[in-house]
């Protein structure tokens, strides 16, 4: 039997999810009347099809209402019921605990798509895929009481009138960055179009052939020039773009010259291009340099990672970051530099469809008092700074509950990820679990793991990096390995 929903979000055959019938359950509990569903195109008997109240009520359903909301459930057990119907009316045998089957394994697929906990074991820190840097503890319960009552988010308490909704973010921004101005925005790439619309509309933006990078989703540098209404002007070639390249490309339309981090990918060997101070010696100065920086590298001394200030300090007009990369706080695009060209962008109309709410608003301020306080370090610093003892400490918590050989501590590699240092790794420790299981039977068994956990492969063998692990973390993995191993 195939089932067809219509509805997109729930749908099981483009997901290509295919469940067998568990065992019988009586269909007196949905219906008045005991036994299998005839075959039959009789109308009267669509009301031996188990009714969707009953069913919200029976354990294998009510379960998912706290988890997915009562109205989710229902949708999916309606749908089900419904498809059924269809098979009645060819004439064909169904029975309940069929029904049952498919809309109970659909609940438990779409609570996998439920945003939730997990353990990051992948040696990346800053992991796009599972939610970039955690935001610290300390900071989410600065953050609280702002978010589960009212705020002055945009109140001036001095004068009793309306006020702007940056509050004192613009000043810790520019002291953690040295720029004269900042803005906030969503994320980077809002920051990036956001000043390309205002600055560049119609004008030519300069771009070397070797930084026109893709990011993660399909974002490219030239679509959101195109979106932005501004002129691509390529220059340089892949791998070597000169000073002179540049000059040559200057006219009376150049609006700026745009440079933008590799986020995640490195060019080696035969390779060139000019450095910022160079650059902006040669280049007129009415013609601003900005610098799409992304990595959010501020204060933490990284292999191959400028930071912000250092960019400011070299001849950039603009420089644009996250604020949930290195720098460790919540999602957030971050503008800083010259005060005349912010006042420009936050005059925009662009600007107040880009701008955050209060939950971004307290947390990034929680976090940078912090931050410039030296009181919380970013989950980069901290997983970089582990030392090897303090890796093997970790995984020898875990292996001591296991069965002897069944986990060995491994050395392995660990990089920032999330768009910054994209050549670069740092020395780590793993557990690789030894196993006669598939090593993708295994990583299965992590992710449905409840929390899920996040493994890689590395020499055929499931590893789990003890640089990525918080300190609550441990428990959870020996706590899985158990179930896994200890058979």
């Amino acid at each position: 039997m195939t089932l067809f929903f219509h509805t997109s979000i729930l749908n099981l055959e483009a997901d290509g999810i295919w469940w067998s019938p568990r065992s019988s359950k009586p269909l007196s509990a949905y219906s008045a009347e005991a036994g299998s569903i005839p075959a039959s195109s009789d109308m009267k008997e669509f009301s031996k099809l188990p009714q969707i109240e009953r069913l919200l009520q029976d354990p294998a359903f009510s379960k998912w209402i706290p988890l997915l909301s009562r109205p989710l459930v229902a949708q999916i057990l309606r749908i089900t019921v419904n498809s059924y119907r269809e098979d009645l009316k060819e004439g064909k045998d169904i029975s309940v605990d069929s029904i049952i089957s498919h809309a109970e394994q659909w609940c438990k697929s779409t609570y996998k798509k439920k945003i939730v906990p997990l353990v990051n074991g992948t040696g990346t820190i800053l992991h796009t895929n599972l939610g970039r840097s955690p935001i610290p503890l300390e900071v989410w319960q600065e953050a609280q009481e702002i978010n589960c009552g009212y705020s002055n988010l945009e109140y001036d308490l001095e004068s009793g009138k309306r006020g702007k909704r940056s509050g004192i973010l613009p000043d810790l921004f520019n002291l953690l960055t040295g720029g004269d101005a900042s803005l906030i925005v969503n994320n980077n790439a809002s920051a990036v179009l956001l000043l390309l619309s205002v600055l560049a509309r119609g004008k030519e933006v300069i771009v070397s052939r070797g930084e026109q990078v893709q990011i993660g989703g399909g974002f490219r540098i030239p679509d959101i020039l195109a979106l932005s209404g501004a002129k691509l002007i390529e220059v340089g070639t892949t791998n070597i773009t000169t000073l002179k390249d540049y000059q040559k490309a200057v006219t009376d339309e150049t609006a700026l010259i745009l440079l933008v981090h590799s986020s995640n990918f490195a060019i080696r060997g035969f390779t060139k291009k000019p450095d910022l101070s160079s650059l902006r010696e040669v280049i007129p100065q009415e013609v601003p340099i900005v610098v799409d920086q992304g990595s959010g590298a501020t204060r933490e001394h990284l292999k191959g990672e400028a930071s912000v200030k250092h960019y400011l300090n070299h001849g950039a007009a603009l420089v644009t970051f996250s604020a949930d990369k290195i720098l460790g706080g919540p999602q957030a695009g971050i503008i800083t530099g010259r005060k005349e060209l912010i006042e420009l962008l936050a005059r925009n109309p662009l600007y107040r469809a880009f701008r955050p709410g209060k939950t971004i608003y307290s947390l990034l301020q929680a976090h940078l008092i912090l931050r410039l306080n030296g009181t919380v370090p970013s989950m980069t610093e901290r997983a970089i700074s582990l030392t090897e003892e303090e890796l093997k400490k970790r995984g020898r918590k875990i292996q001591r509950a296991l069965p002897k050989g069944s986990v060995a501590i491994v050395p392995s590699t660990l990089t920032p990820g999330g768009g910054s240092t994209p050549d670069e790794d740092y020395p780590s420790f793993s557990l690789a679990i030894n196993s006669d299981l598939p090593p993708l039977k295994i990583l299965k068994f992590l992710r449905d793991y409840s929390p899920p956990i996040i493994g890689t492969i590395s020499n055929n063998q499931v590893q789990i990096n003890l640089a990525t692990l918080l300190e609550q973390d441990i428990p959870m993995v020996k706590d899985a390995l158990s179930a896994l191993l200890v058979e």
